[in-house]
């Protein structure tokens, strides 16, 4: 079993895995789905906080850089970050 981290008690962290298992696939599928969308909610926001002025598909681009990467993001979806208009 991986070290919990330092934080976590050995008490804390059995508890949380006897919890993991006995959850079902979707539930975990669900826990995951909600943490993503946390973590791009995290993203934009600090997207947010670096270019005010940006739009919607300004902040789409920056999310996609970021999981995607630049070079990929700028094939997907035609332009990188800081080309506006792009």
């Amino acid at each position: 079993m991986a070290l919990a981290p330092s934080d976590t008690s050995a008490d804390a962290e059995r508890v949380l895995t006897d919890l993991y298992r006995r959850m079902t696939p979707a539930e975990k599928l669900r826990r995951v789905a909600e943490l993503n969308a946390a973590a791009a909610a995290f993203a934009r926001a600090g997207l947010r906080m670096r270019d005010p002025l940006a739009d919607e598909r300004e902040i789409l681009l920056g999310l996609a850089s970021l999981r995607l990467g630049r070079a990929m993001a700028a094939l997907v979806y035609g332009s990188t970050p800081g080309q506006r208009g792009g």
